[in-house]
């Protein structure tokens, strides 16, 4: 009998590890949604914040004309007052999700090369990960940047895999929404997606996963196998 392929045996190899901040490596969904709200408010609408856990991850003013149907330029006024109550306050509620140390740890211990490729800006992410004593656990961070024009998820992986030099054949994405698997496609890497993020079930499979972990361990296990 044939046996199945298995998805896994093309991970051990890939030395360029390259994790989505929000949702994947920390926790920021309290201050994303509280901020969310707080911009919509501002403009007539609401939400329950349950509603709102689709907007961690993803582009700001993308999701906001996908979400409330509005204009560009409503949805960019949306996103500076968004920004309006997270830089101060919502940048904070936030924390790394339990085990994301031993995570890093193991796989710095078995050679592997870690980036962060985030449509979060940089400064953010930076600042989060110093103040979690997470900063030196990666060797490449990549956010998004107002400077430039070339922020889509797919462009800010590119950019990673370059600082990183790693090749389509040597890299995997690590993410937890269908924004990631779809970037890495388009950057011919494969995304493994995780449970603990903010995706709605099935979103990640449904999108073209390569694989899913339910826990750090199991994730672990899949970029470098087992003991």
């Amino acid at each position: 009998m044939d046996q199945k392929p298995n998805p896994a045996a093309d991970l051990h190899g890939r030395n360029a590890i390259l994790f989505d901040f929000d949702g994947t490596v920390f926790d920021t969904v309290e201050g994303i949604t509280k901020s969310i709200q707080h911009a919509i408010r501002k403009h007539g609408m609401d939400a329950e914040l349950t509603e709102l856990r689709c907007f961690a991850g993803p582009p700001l003013v993308d999701k906001f004309m996908e979400v409330f149907g509005v204009p560009d330029t409503v949805a960019e006024q949306l996103v500076v007052d968004f920004r309006e109550r997270y830089r101060p306050i919502g940048i904070y509620e936030s924390e790394p999700f339990p085990g994301i140390l031993d995570l890093l740890t193991a796989l710095r211990q078995a050679g592997k090369t870690l980036a962060i490729a985030t449509s979060k800006p940089q400064n953010m992410a930076e600042l989060l990960l110093e103040r979690s004593g997470l900063l030196d656990c990666f060797d490449v961070i990549v956010g998004s940047d107002p400077h430039l024009n070339n922020n889509a998820k797919w462009e800010v992986v590119t950019r990673a895999m370059e600082r990183c030099g790693a090749s389509p054949e040597t890299a995997v994405l690590i993410g937890d929404t269908k924004y990631d698997v779809a970037g890495a496609l388009r950057c011919g890497i494969p995304c493994v997606g995780v449970r603990w993020g903010y995706a709605s079930e099935g979103e990640m499979e449904e999108a073209g996963a390569a694989a899913m972990a339910e826990t750090m361990e199991e994730l672990l296990e899949l970029l470098c196998g087992a003991d």
